[in-house]
């Protein structure tokens, strides 16, 4: 825990730091979730295409959405929030034009969640 996903487009594919913002996804969990660093799975999402809005602009899109176990206050989530936007423009920075943003973060059901590591 938690878990964290990151859908972008296409049009920043070459520029964005994925690595670098998903290292940094999971230090800003330690810090300001109180997890565990082993705990935290990040992965990529790239996709061809996303519509914002309802003009012709084309915008990219990057959605950040983590999962995590209940019990965090409000506050603490919607500290993570700006911190995640905060931290994107260091790992994406040649634009493409406007990138729209998003941070999303719900609860995981602890009651059913199971994790292991196999191998080794």
């Amino acid at each position: 825990m938690p878990l964290i996903t990151v859908d972008y487009t296409d049009r920043i594919a070459d520029s964005f730091d994925r690595r670098g913002f998903g290292l940094a996804l999971n230090r800003l969990a330690v810090k300001l979730l109180d997890a565990k660093p082993a705990g935290c799975k990040t992965w990529f999402r790239r996709t061809g295409e996303a519509v914002v809005g309802a003009d012709a602009e084309t915008y990219a899109l990057v959605a950040v959405e983590f999962r995590i176990f209940p019990g965090r206050s409000t506050e603490a989530k919607a500290a993570l929030g700006e911190a995640v936007l905060a931290a994107l423009p260091e790992y994406l920075p040649a634009l493409p034009g406007p990138v729209q943003v998003t941070v999303s973060i719900g609860e995981l059901d602890s009651a059913v969640y199971r994790a292991a590591t196999l191998g080794g």
